[in-house]
């Protein structure tokens, strides 16, 4: 009875199984067919309503308007950075990514949905005009940019060099919309600039993220090695650019661990970006600037640099330009614009829409002095060591002054116009102090 009731349970058991196994495939059969019935469905509501509309429309359009207008709208509402690019918009952004054109000098951005300028790059049109990071675009030469995609907006600031242009723009403080003239030009960017503070902190600014940029910062450090006690990292009003460039900065100062990742959809688009001991450069004090106009590249490297607590950030929130795009032709003229993925810093948290915070928040603006003309030193009085003076302050050290040539030194003067990098010398000098 026994070996009977076993047989009986096991058999029930397996026919249990069995049951159990078929429903599971007849419920993932039917989720199959109602997930395509679904999409069929949905296919049948849209070509209804593009009849529908072809049919009784005020004005007469043609299938292939309404089919445009449909993946335009379906592209810009899944986020700010995807579009779909009709064969003209296609054939401009070749034109952009490999041609010369004339142009003002800026990066642009959705932000809550108004065109916003992400930065002006140095020396270029848009920065001599006095166009600022934060400034939102109103209109193009009298053309509202409400509804209008950036590619729309950039092709529309590109033109023939020597031709004008002008914007309104809308800027945080002011009372009412400027309006800036600008007269376009060549872009060309001189992407790393170093100078000197004092004898031994190396001032390093990187306006965009092109190909040479790690190997300009690279050239830079070894030939101010000797004496450099500490560095400045500028990185305000960088829009980015190439991420390899950004990953091989942050390798630079950090000699392990993980920089950037980024995340999609699907495994094939999720990568990770790791520093290497082998490239490490320097492990001096570092401190980074970061504002409203360091986006993308730039968030990278001030975010890892960050997580690694090699440098101290000093400044405001970044842009917050966290995604991945790509452009995917879907026919030999025409082609997508697509977010395929988002970037992750190396202590898992994202730049996307939240950007990189400072460790210290410090605002724009210049260091406020009130002279004392009524001060009594030492050298006012009679009796004062004037031939001790004359050491400190005499030609000695006029000669030695005259060693170095004004472009490639920070005056005292110029860092009281700039109270951010005012704030970042007096961090290096304490931190170099600390340190020994």
């Amino acid at each position: 009875m026994k070996n009977t009731k076993f047989i009986t349970l096991g058999f029930t058991s397996v026919a249990l199984a069995l049951t159990l196994f078929m429903g599971s495939s007849l419920f993932a059969e039917s989720s199959v067919k109602d997930a395509e019935s679904s999409r069929l469905q949905s296919l049948a509501k849209f070509t209804k309503v593009l009849s529908i509309v072809e049919q009784y429309d005020v004005d007469e359009i043609t299938i292939e308007q309404l089919i445009d207008k449909a993946l335009d709208g379906m592209m810009k509402n899944l986020d700010a950075h995807s579009n779909y690019l009709t064969a003209k918009d296609y054939k401009r952004l070749k034109v952009q990514t490999s041609g010369e054109f004339g142009g003002l000098g800026i990066t642009v951005g959705m932000k809550d949905g108004a065109l916003t300028v992400i930065a002006p790059i140095d020396g270029t049109p848009a920065d001599k005009a006095g166009l600022k990071s934060g400034d939102i675009i109103l209109k193009i030469d009298d053309k509202s940019t409400l509804g209008m995609t950036i590619d729309e907006a950039v092709s529309l600031m590109r033109g023939k060099v020597g031709d004008p242009i002008d914007l309104a723009i809308v800027r945080k403080g002011e009372n009412k919309p400027l309006d800036i003239h600008i007269v376009r030009g060549i872009i060309t960017i001189e992407s790393v600039h170093a100078k000197m503070i004092g004898e031994d902190i190396l001032y390093l600014r990187v306006a965009s993220f092109d190909q040479k940029v790690a190997a300009d910062v690279t050239k830079e450090i070894k030939k101010h090695k000797k004496t450099t006690k500490g560095i400045v990292l500028d990185l305000r009003n960088n829009p980015g650019g190439l991420l390899d460039q950004a990953v091989e900065l942050v390798d630079i100062f950090v000699d392990k661990g993980k920089v950037v990742s980024q995340k999609g959809r699907h495994e094939s688009d999720d990568k990770t970006y790791s520093a290497t001991s082998s490239a490490t450069l320097t492990k001096v004090p570092l401190v980074v600037l970061i504002n409203g106009g360091s986006a993308s590249a730039s968030e990278i490297v001030s975010g890892a640099l960050q997580d690694h607590k090699r440098g101290v950030l000093v400044g405001e929130n970044t842009f917050g330009k966290g995604s991945v795009q790509v452009v995917l032709p879907i026919t030999d003229k025409e082609a997508i614009k697509l977010t395929i993925a988002r970037y992750y810093l190396p202590s898992g948290r994202t730049i996307q829409a939240v950007g990189v915070k400072p460790d210290i928040i410090v605002a724009p603006g210049e260091v406020t002095t009130h002279k004392n003309e009524f001060a009594i030193k030492e050298a006012d009085l009679k009796q004062h060591l004037q031939e001790e003076l004359e050491k400190v302050d005499g030609k000695k050290a006029e000669k030695k002054a005259e060693k170095k040539d004004k472009k490639d030194i920070i005056t005292p003067e110029m860092l009281n116009k700039d109270i951010q990098l005012k704030e970042a010398v007096d961090i290096i000098k304490a931190l170099v102090i600390i340190k020994g």
